[in-house]
């Protein structure tokens, strides 16, 4: 991975604990099948480092962008969302914007709906500097928030040698098809696969295609990290097992390598499916507000729920964001909380890049 010849927004203005602490903010209407565009917007909004971005408004003050720009429409609906008085507000400026990539009045997947907003931003923060190197258009705000890489390695069974390659991931999909918990779905992700006869690998030291082995780690992990459990066939059809989930996540066992900083993340957001398929259901979510606490936001409703609740649903989509170090977690959290629910409601503590 080369380095970036220019750093398109400092990381060091990046602000990953709330600048201000208030109750959880407006509702959302549903204009017709919107349910799985509202969650994806309250899981966003609630996301503290791209939140306290657009409330600063800094990218609308210095846009030069004429017509569609995504990151202002975002920055917009954040405000409104958590300024407004009213209880509920409608997201008629997103439906509008992204309406070309979806069917008003349709059921949609919300994740992908996640990547097509998420990418819309990073489009935004690269206007007028598409011509930089790929690694320039990485350090963007919303690549920093919410990039990381992954590490391909493939090793030859023959000589041993090896051969790296690397990704960036905005996401990463899980299959929970044999797995009861996340983090038992991030052990098969990281699992070693066998490459051999019509998959065999070409190893340029061997001349010849051989059997291999490929594997997958988290190369640079994000400051906040979007899990997908892949509960939907290519049909449609839904896996509506419950796979456990933790408050606390460790990525260190599956990190190309040990990182000078752990990266331990916690829970901030649980967007849910209830239903038997893609093209049918509900979505809502679960988001932690700035003040530390737990709601539930199902459309136009926002109420209050302990964390118990949040912990224990159907999840489709988890956001995590990284914790610092020197934060104040609690003792033993990242060994017990392995997928476990329970305990008293927590207290949001300092968060870091």
């Amino acid at each position: 991975m080369a380095p970036p010849q220019r750093i398109l927004f400092p990381p060091e203005k990046i602000c990953m604990g709330w600048q201000q602490r208030q109750r959880a903010g407006a509702g959302l209407y549903n204009l017709g099948n919107t349910c799985f565009l509202n969650s994806v917007l309250q899981c966003l909004t609630y996301t503290p480092p791209l939140a306290n971005y657009l409330l600063s408004c800094e990218h609308s003050d210095s846009c030069q962008q004429e017509g569609f720009c995504m990151m202002c429409i975002m920055e917009a609906h954040v405000n409104d969302a958590l300024s407004t008085s009213a209880c509920a507000i409608q997201p008629r400026a997103v439906i509008n914007a992204l309406s070309r990539h979806f069917t008003l009045g349709m059921q949609e997947d919300a994740h992908d709906f996640l990547r097509c907003t998420v990418t819309a931003m990073q489009r935004a923060c690269l206007a007028g500097s598409s011509a930089w190197d790929i690694s320039s258009q990485y350090t963007t705000i919303v690549h920093q928030i919410f990039g990381g890489f992954l590490r391909s390695r493939v090793t030859c069974c023959s000589c041993k040698a090896v051969s790296d390659s690397y990704e960036a991931f905005l996401d990463v999909p899980l299959d929970i098809q044999a797995a009861s918990s996340v983090t038992a779905a991030l052990e098969d992700f990281v699992k070693p696969e066998q490459l051999a006869g019509e998959n065999s690998f070409r190893c340029n030291s061997c001349g010849k295609k051989v059997t291999a082995l490929k594997r997958f780690t988290i190369e640079r992990a994000p400051r906040v990290l979007t899990l997908c459990l892949k509960r939907f066939d290519f049909s449609g059809k839904k896996i509506g097992k419950f796979v456990q989930y933790p408050q606390y996540l460790d990525l260190q066992p599956y990190m190309s390598q040990g990182a000078a900083a752990p990266p331990l993340y916690t829970l901030y957001a649980v967007l849910v499916h209830s239903g038997g398929s893609s093209l049918a259901g509900h979505y809502f979510c679960y988001t932690k507000a700035s003040n530390g606490l737990w709601y539930q936001m199902d459309d136009t409703s926002v109420a209050y729920c302990d964390r118990n609740t949040a912990l224990g649903q159907q999840a489709y989509l988890l956001f995590y964001i990284r914790w610092l170090i020197e934060s104040r977690v609690p003792e033993g959290a990242y060994r017990e909380d392995r997928g476990g629910r329970g305990g008293e409601e927590d207290r949001t503590p300092a968060q870091g890049a």
